[in-house]
């Protein structure tokens, strides 16, 4: 019966809530790494963002006003980090709430984690993922790395693959995994290749995947999703053990899509 209604309920908010052609074209076309799913998979996360909109509220914080396109935006890289997860939208079930403002911003909020600590966040941040709580974005920073060649990041993605992460308690860089992974498998392949990422930034070398995955393996698992999607082949060249745990974990394969030829699409 409950699944029955689950269903009833997302056909209905499918129908009412559909996206314009128009709109859902502009902010596509917004991302390049969205161009390379196929006509299937671009309707299939499509369909999730319309649910993800209908269930989140994407307001503007400190004088901003967030506009359509720009919410469209947001929720498909938000989407697309759980387009194939058996988990779908109840990956985001912990928070209501997406925040943007109208460039860094420093939210003066505090939590306690698991282990009693308080902390607070003093310094200003581009985006932020609270536990339990509502993502903050700015816009420009949004705006900047849907270019991710030019920028070399994407704050939505890093921001919701933190909200993975926290499934199951901190953002520790191990989210709670479904077979066949294996957690252990996993540890000791993310743990390789952080450890050797980390030495190579203490040495100053130059590298082709964002410095700041240095700074905790949570921050590494939340830059390498970020790669994983808008950079594919730039991971599988630099942790390809990597790449196939991430692969294994979303249930995609974006460099099997960034490497085949690219056809006309469907217009809508």
């Amino acid at each position: 019966m409950f699944d029955a209604l689950k269903r009833w309920r997302r056909r209905r908010v499918l129908e009412r809530s559909a996206l314009p052609d128009a709109l859902w074209d502009e902010a596509a076309a917004a991302l390049p790494f969205v161009q390379d799913l196929d006509d299937a998979g671009r309707a299939r996360l499509r369909d999730l963002v319309v649910l993800f909109l209908d269930t989140k509220s994407i307001v503007g914080a400190g004088g901003h006003e967030v506009t359509a396109l720009q919410r469209v935006v947001i929720a498909i890289q938000a989407c697309v980090l759980v387009l194939e997860l058996p988990c779908s939208l109840d990956g985001y079930a912990d928070f209501e709430n997406v925040v943007v403002y109208p460039g860094e911003f420093v939210p003066g909020w505090t939590w306690e984690d698991e282990a009693g600590v308080v902390h607070a966040n003093a310094g200003p941040l581009a985006g932020e993922a609270m536990p339990g709580g509502p993502v903050a974005l700015s816009w420009p920073d949004v705006e900047a790395s849907a270019d991710f060649e030019s920028a070399g990041m994407n704050l939505v993605i890093h921001e919701f693959a933190h909200k993975l992460d926290m499934r199951d308690g901190d953002a520790n860089g191990c989210p709670p995994l479904d077979a066949p992974l294996d957690a252990r498998r996993w540890k000791a392949v993310m743990s390789s290749a952080y450890d050797d990422f980390a030495a190579r930034v203490e040495r100053d070398e130059e590298t082709a995947i964002d410095p700041y995955a240095a700074d905790s393996p949570g921050e590494f698992f939340a830059v390498l999703s970020e790669v994983f999607f808008a950079s594919p082949l730039t991971l599988v060249r630099e942790y390809p053990d990597a790449y196939r745990q991430l692969a294994g974990f979303y249930r995609q394969d974006p460099a099997a899509r960034a490497a085949a030829p690219r056809r006309p699409r469907e217009v809508s």
